[in-house]
């Protein structure tokens, strides 16, 4: 196999998007355009990885950080696509492959770009075309009456016929080093936008006798690019589209797969529902038979089976044995774990908390910095108080320990098993085992108190 060196256009400002963050950065399913062509590619084990930028063109390269295998080079003017290409082409061997795609068309698949590639290792010139309902300002492909490819005519430059075509021009092609500088020399900017053109070599291909292969993509959507918010809506709803099919396909149901939101890696064992609403960030695992309610926002957990997500909680960074339920209206937070069985109510949040088996925290408390035991009960209104203004304090609680409601456990704090506390309480010491804690003020009855209401106005 030859060298392969791929060249990535990115260095537009798409100013149809109205924004003034560069275009490959706007996020489809949570990553930037770029970062899902960047990710395809790897499939293909390219040798080099040439980013070509220019609006924003540090933005772009702070937001990828330190992705390793990219050679970032400037295009410093925007004198089209051919102009972008030879921006790249001095860091090219002559003796490699050069593929060459598009920041701003996220959706191409792998095998077709490998099969483009394919087609350049032979000797020949790759093009991938795809047919589009509606063409609108793409470019066209024009074939002559044996079907071979004889150019490309860009919309602007099409006469009448030529608009009809249906078979339009995705922009990526592949070829030698050693041809693509060939041909790239000789491109004119004689058109209506002044501008050079990668799609004139393939007419120039053409005419030096070299094979052009097209190559239709499986779908429109694969080969569209986003020039506008519209654009990347569309997409977004494809590619949304394909992963839910795709967990369709290994056995979980989804209520509506049009409203559904993954914006990460999920995986999920069979028997499993997804409701309406439902985003899922990250890594997502879910485990057999584990249902999620409408609106429920999942991010970075795992999740074991048979767990029950109610509508409307967040989770994020956590980790929940088999059989638990939580929320509606939960809020889990980074660093905790829940034990099997565990029951986590309606307004509970929970931060760096670790729950043990069977214990309920029903409803509205919170519970931070903290361990509790097993078959533990926390009343509606508890809290640990685990923020003294400077440090974070741990609370710990054995096993079986009742917590009634609207207690408040200031932190650091240990309560040892089978201990009670009373409702109300503010409990500040060690509570040992089986005991009670009541930690109130104590209660006083006022007769004769007269309601404001009902008292005389003052004169």
């Amino acid at each position: 196999m030859k060298v392969l060196e791929v060249i990535v256009l990115a260095a537009g400002q798409g100013t149809r998007m109205r924004s003034q963050l560069a275009k490959v950065l706007h996020p489809l399913a949570g990553r930037p355009m770029l970062v899902h062509v960047l990710d395809t590619l790897q499939a293909l084990e390219p040798d080099k990885v040439h980013v070509v930028v220019g609006y924003q063109g540090t933005t772009v390269r702070e937001t990828l950080g330190d992705r390793p295998g990219i050679n970032w080079v400037n295009q410093d003017e925007q004198k089209g696509t051919g102009h972008a290409v030879q921006q790249a082409l001095p860091g090219i061997a002559d003796d490699s492959v050069v593929l060459v795609v598009y920041g701003d068309v996220p959706l191409v698949a792998a095998n077709t770009l490998a099969a483009c590639v394919a087609t350049a290792e032979q000797g020949g010139l790759g093009l991938v075309t795809a047919d589009f309902a509606d063409p609108a300002e793409l470019g066209r492909i024009v074939r002559n009456s044996a079907g071979a490819i004889t150019e490309i005519v860009e919309y602007q430059d099409a006469s009448p016929e030529q608009r009809a075509i249906h078979e339009i021009n995705s922009g990526i092609i592949a070829l030698s080093a050693t041809r693509l500088k060939a041909l790239l020399g000789a491109v004119q900017p004689h058109n209506a936008q002044g501008e050079y053109y990668l799609t004139d070599i393939v007419a120039l291909a053409v005419q030096d006798n070299m094979t052009v292969q097209g190559l239709k993509a499986d779908s429109a959507e694969e080969v569209t690019g986003v020039n506008d918010r519209a654009q990347l809506a569309t997409l977004e709803r494809c590619f949304q589209r394909r992963q839910a099919v795709r967990l369709m396909s290994e056995g979980v149901t989804i209520a509506d797969p049009e409203r559904i939101d993954i914006r990460g890696e999920v995986t999920a064992e069979p028997d499993c529902f997804i409701d309406i609403n439902v985003v899922l960030e990250g890594r997502v695992t879910l485990g057999a038979g584990v249902s999620i309610g409408p609106g429920a926002v999942i991010k970075d957990t795992e999740i074991g089976a048979g767990v029950r997500i109610e509508p409307h909680t967040v989770i994020e960074g956590a980790r929940i044995a088999p059989r638990c339920v939580v929320g509606p209206f939960a809020r889990i937070r980074p660093g905790t774990e829940l034990g099997e069985g565990v029951k986590v109510g309606n307004f509970v949040e929970l931060k760096k908390a670790n729950l043990g088996k069977g214990t309920k925290a029903s409803h509205l408390a919170y519970l931070g910095d903290a361990t509790l035991g097993e078959n533990c009960n926390v009343g509606a209104g508890a809290i640990t108080c685990n923020f003294d203004g400077i440090d974070k304090n741990h609370t710990e609680i054995g096993n079986d320990v009742f917590v009634g409601s609207n207690s408040t456990l200031v932190a650091p704090l240990e309560i040892e098993s089978e201990a009670y506390v009373a409702a109300g309480s503010t409990v500040t010491t060690r509570v040992g085992k089986g005991d009670l804690a009541v930690g109130r003020g104590r209660q006083r009855n006022i007769q004769g108190w007269v309601r404001p209401d009902k008292r005389k106005p003052k004169k």
